[in-house]
């Protein structure tokens, strides 16, 4: 049995542990500041003080301080006795050179196409739909077409998430009797240039929007409602060669009471689409309505997992 101390100290841990949650939007935002200034790439030579940033970014040297002082409680700054700031392995991971670097991450969650449709995430939930339309006045998809930096910021976001994931699930997919892959939604395609890697002899083909030409955007099932994901997934189908196969790597919600990280990226599509993220009972019926059948699900290091199907 617990202790009255013991209690009251369980009730200040979870009392600053929602304090802490409550609070994480200003790490974002502030760490959107560390992408743009960009004070990673500037501290990759070696120290300096906030002035001499500020002077380089022609920025207010006292408000760069206050950032970067609050970049000592987030581990992304030590400080030295001349109040020069030196950077760690925290934040090196936002400099531009840095291999998978997460600079495009920090600017592609927090551009305005990916924060502002947040403040109406409530009525999101009562009213069933995101409010993307409504912040922006025009859907995602259309936003992005007319605001080229921002959907570049998100093109960033869409590299970052590849460097992070790809590998794990490269290695879960076998492409050593396919001779085609077609990457749908493929944006760059970096997923495809690494099973090209696994398997030089597989040639590819990357399909997704006609804007990505000019700012990549990513055309995941995830993005659609259901009548459009069994519309992509029909397409699909109907261009499949004879032995071939369909790869849907995706988040799959758990268990009802386990769901998983799948059911924190399932509030980001209603806050900012018309999709969500699908538990498998779901995949199978887009597939079986669209003329195709789960032959296997495959898991990796990614949070992702794959789904194959064949034509039905």
């Amino acid at each position: 049995m617990n202790t009255p101390t013991q209690k009251s100290a369980q009730r200040d841990d979870v009392r600053q542990q929602m304090a802490d949650m409550l609070m994480s939007y200003r790490v974002s935002q502030a760490l959107r500041a560390y992408a743009e200034l960009p004070v990673a790439d500037h501290l990759a030579t070696g120290p300096l003080t906030a002035a001499e940033i500020a002077q380089r970014e022609r920025s207010a040297p006292e408000t760069t301080f206050r950032l970067m002082r609050a970049g000592l409680t987030l581990g992304l700054l030590t400080m030295d006795s001349d109040d020069r700031f030196h950077s760690t392995p925290l934040l090196d991971t936002l400099r531009n050179d840095a291999p998978g670097s997460l600079r495009g991450m920090a600017l592609g969650l927090t551009n305005r196409s990916s924060w502002s449709p947040w403040g109406e995430f409530v009525t999101a939930v009562r009213t069933g739909r995101s409010q993307t339309r409504e912040v922006l006045g025009m859907n995602i998809f259309e936003y992005l077409q007319q605001n080229p930096e921002q959907s570049r910021e998100v093109t960033g976001l869409m590299e970052c998430v590849t460097s992070l994931w790809a590998h794990g699930l490269v290695g879960a997919l076998e492409t050593s009797d396919v001779d085609l892959a077609v990457d749908v939604g493929g944006a760059n395609g970096a997923l495809l240039r690494l099973l090209q890697q696994r398997n030089p002899a597989l040639r590819g083909i990357v399909f997704d929007r006609p804007d990505v030409a000019a700012a990549v955007e990513a055309d995941v099932l995830h993005d659609w409602d259901d009548e459009s994901c069994v519309k992509i997934l029909s397409r699909c189908r109907e261009a499949m060669v004879p032995g071939g196969r369909v790869a849907i790597i995706e988040f799959l919600i758990g268990e009802r009471d386990a769901p998983g990280v799948a059911a924190l990226m399932d509030l980001n599509m209603l806050a900012m689409a018309t999709g969500k993220e699908r538990t498998l009972a779901e995949f199978d019926a887009l597939l079986a309505r669209a003329g195709l059948r789960r032959t296997a699900v495959r898991t990796s290091d990614s949070p992702q997992k794959i789904i194959e199907a064949v034509a039905a």
